[in-house]
């Protein structure tokens, strides 16, 4: 009787099919307490339930009178957590607001949240008007349809609605003088709106995609208007209409050129930021990837740009940009360099691009995401240019003071030091994992996009589109609950579903890869590792490849080892084992040039968001395979795929390129190793970018004492052995390992 159990309640309405039963689980698992437990007390606390529609009381009020009656009345519930003051009895809802509420609570049917919603809205109008001094008078059911045509563009803007654009933008010409009156007018009206409240936090970045896909239709559909009036008025002034340039663009706030650079092939941030400057009046000449200095400057200098953006993914494009700003300088370039992507930072902005073109007429600068770009482009180009560039100037000289000062005080072992605490695993006691079921080279091709789908951890998706809930809703699928961003999120995630299930039905990407299981053990100085073709091979010491590893040197506080991805493989005289794969997402590249023809850059970056999140999911699903199957060192694993995003297995797949081997070179052992451009069509950049960019690899290591880790930075003296281990020249062996370098290079 002293005993009270207080089982969740929790958030229903939410739109999410697995929360659709919450309000009915909580009723049934009263009632199985209280018949098992009879003297027990249950309690809740009710404000869950309902919080999908906070702020609107009325509805969360009838919500929580309808649970509470059958939670109470039939189940036996004692407390309840509740403002008393705020409580319906049952008699007091409205019948068809009740009628909503039991079909959500007992998730009877399944558009019982669509209902709840719009009896939400109607809810929310009455209260407005009532707000407005229109008592309790009935509101007026109105359509944005009925308004007309120039405030309809702009709603269709403001809220991303496509499907009525064509017919609306033919209207708007028919009355306008000119098509171009069209954007001048209504369609710039929206847009400037969409800047203010996206400048303003108001907006976020999902909805602007889908605000641009609007304009662009519009406009699409007014060019050849456009191009024939221009071409008459041409004819009529007796010029030659072939001679009109049609790249005028001086109606534009500025103009901006942006590329990924050479060897890189992601562009999915870069995307972003393109659209976000276009809504916001900006000219933006999107070169696309690979593109070499030589072809930047050169089309810098064709569209007499004001800005210039670099954009980029893997390390060695750090380096490139550095490279791209020297030969700004040298050529006598005036354009702020905006430097941006995945691998970027104001720290390697400030410490190794800035200071070989920074100045205040032409400064260099990070930009963190797409939200930040609008206010760094417009400050660079407007009148208060010299005090802002004078501040980041200033911030930047700081933060490479301390960074320089960080390196005198941050003390490193010498590589010999390093070797000597290195991790030493005892594979007596803990001895390396039984041979794999199958040795070699396997191509993959019989993974479906299904078979994946479960594997797909969505949190990258999210911070793709810049959306985070705040604690205690930070990622998925808590940051649906989040007030500020969930219900775009939400919107959001609708419309991947929507899109995956498109794709997934007319096969419009797939999945292939390939997989090597080989003989391996590390070398007689213990910092690199040999594979072979089969256990003959192994016995007559004739290694097919080598794989160089990288050790951590810099000083430890502790007495943890210093790490190198050779400890975890054991050396000869064991017969331990390497695994290895490449996996790609093929398709998106045709995916997204059919979207780009139809002038729809949401379901573009979506798609390119998609592929990301098919392709890392594919490479969690063959992981388990080779752990359970194909290597079989844990084929008696049982782990959720909850627990698999939580790395709970044993075992690590480092990728070549990232922090525990950082050196993309490694991929070309790989690449050779297994074959995955002749076996699975995936090539590799001259900057070891994998191509298609949807591309995962990753080195498979069984041993239960093997970790993720960082290398951090290596000294002079490790990097002269890696080259020598490597065969590589040493100039090359530190380009590639530039950003990981504990000195200046010469």
């Amino acid at each position: 009787e002293d005993i009270i159990f207080d089982p969740n309640v929790l958030t229903i309405g939410t739109g999410m099919e697995e929360h659709a039963n919450y309000g009915v689980d909580f009723i049934n698992a009263t009632k199985t307490i209280k018949e098992i437990c009879p003297y027990v007390k249950i309690s809740g606390g009710i404000s869950n339930l309902s919080f999908g529609f906070r702020g609107v009381m009325k509805i969360r009020e009838s919500i929580h009178s309808v649970f509470l009656h059958h939670a109470i009345l039939e189940s036996g519930m004692d407390v309840g957590i509740v403002n008393a003051h705020e409580m319906l009895a049952l008699s007091e809802v409205e019948p068809e607001i009740k009628t909503g509420c039991d079909n959500l609570v007992f998730n009877k049917t399944p558009d019982a949240t669509d209902v709840m919603l719009e009896l939400t809205k109607k809810e929310k109008e009455r209260l407005e008007a009532l707000k407005n001094g229109g008592g309790a008078m009935e509101v007026k059911q109105t359509s944005w349809r009925d308004l007309d045509v120039t405030k309809r563009l702009e709603h269709a803007l403001i809220n991303g609605i496509s499907q009525y654009v064509d017919q609306d933008v033919e209207e708007a010409r028919q009355q306008a003088e000119k098509p171009l009156h069209i954007i001048e007018g209504p369609l710039m009206d929206g847009m400037n709106i969409i800047g203010d409240l996206f400048g303003a936090g108001k907006m976020f970045l999902p909805q602007v995609i889908k605000s641009a896909r609007v304009m662009k239709k519009a406009v699409a559909y007014l060019i050849p208007f456009m191009e024939e009036e221009k071409r008459e008025k041409l004819i009529a002034e007796g010029k030659n209409p072939e001679d009109f340039n049609e790249n005028d663009d001086s109606n534009f706030a500025g103009k901006v050129l942006m590329a990924t650079v050479k060897g890189d092939v992601h562009d999915i941030g870069k995307n972003i930021v393109a659209v976000v400057l276009g809504c916001n009046n900006y000219k933006v000449y999107d070169i696309g990837v690979m593109c070499s200095c030589e072809l930047i400057l050169e089309k810098a200098k064709e569209y007499n740009v004001d800005v210039i953006g670099l954009s980029g993914l893997i390390t060695p494009s750090l380096d490139e940009m550095v490279v791209v700003a020297k030969e700004m300088s040298k050529g006598g370039f005036k354009q702020p360099l905006l430097i941006g992507g995945a691998t970027t930072s104001k720290m390697h902005t400030a410490v190794k691009v800035s200071p070989n073109y920074f100045t205040l007429e032409h400064p260099v600068i990070h930009v963190l995401d797409a939200s930040r770009s609008v206010t760094v482009v417009s400050s660079l180009l407007g009148e208060n240019k010299e005090d802002y560039v004078t501040d980041i100037m200033e911030e930047y000289e700081e933060m490479r003071e301390d960074y320089y000062a960080g390196l005198e005080d941050r003390y490193f072992l010498t590589f010999d030091q390093a070797k000597e605490q290195k991790l030493v695993i005892d594979f007596d006691a803990v001895p390396p994992a039984p041979a794999p079921n199958k040795l070699g080279v396997t191509v993959i091709d019989n993974v479906s996009l299904e078979d994946v789908v479960p594997y797909i951890d969505w949190n990258p998706f999210f911070q793709t589109w810049e959306l985070r809930g705040r604690y205690p809703n930070r990622g998925y699928p808590k940051i649906f609950n989040d007030e500020a961003v969930g219900s775009e999120a939400k919107k959001l995630f609708d419309d991947a579903q929507k899109l995956m299930k498109e794709i997934i039905a007319n096969k419009s990407m797939y999945l292939k890869g390939v997989v090597g299981l080989f003989a391996a053990n590390s070398t007689e100085d213990g910092e690199d590792v040999n594979i072979y073709q089969s256990e003959d091979d192994r016995e007559n010491g004739e290694p097919c490849h080598k794989f160089c590893m990288l050790r951590q040197q810099s000083e430890k506080e502790s007495d943890d080892p210093y790490l190198s991805q050779a400890d975890f493989i054991a050396p000869a005289g064991y017969k331990d084992h390497l695994g290895m794969f490449a996996v790609s997402c093929f398709g998106c590249e045709e995916l997204v040039a059919k979207y780009e023809s139809e002038h729809d850059d949401y379901n573009k970056i979506m798609s390119q968001a998609l592929a990301d999140r098919f392709v890392e999911a594919f490479a969690e699903y063959l992981h388990r395979v080779i752990r359970t199957d194909m290597w079989g060192y844990a084929k008696d694993e049982s782990l959720n795929e909850e627990d698999l995003l939580k790395i709970k297995y044993v075992g690590v797949r480092p990728a070549p390129g990232y922090p525990s081997q950082p050196d993309h070179t490694e991929k070309t052992t790989m690449w050779n190793a297994i074959k995955a451009k002749e076996l699975a069509g995936i090539t590799l950049s001259e900057s070891l970018s994998m191509i298609p960019a949807a591309s995962v690899s990753a080195l498979v290591f069984a041993h239960p004492q093997s970790c993720y880790f960082a290398v951090g930075q290596v000294g002079k003296d490790q990097v002269q052995s890696y080259a020598e281990r490597k065969n590589m020249e040493l100039e090359l062996a530190e380009r590639w390992l530039s950003p990981i370098l504990n000195y200046e290079r010469d």
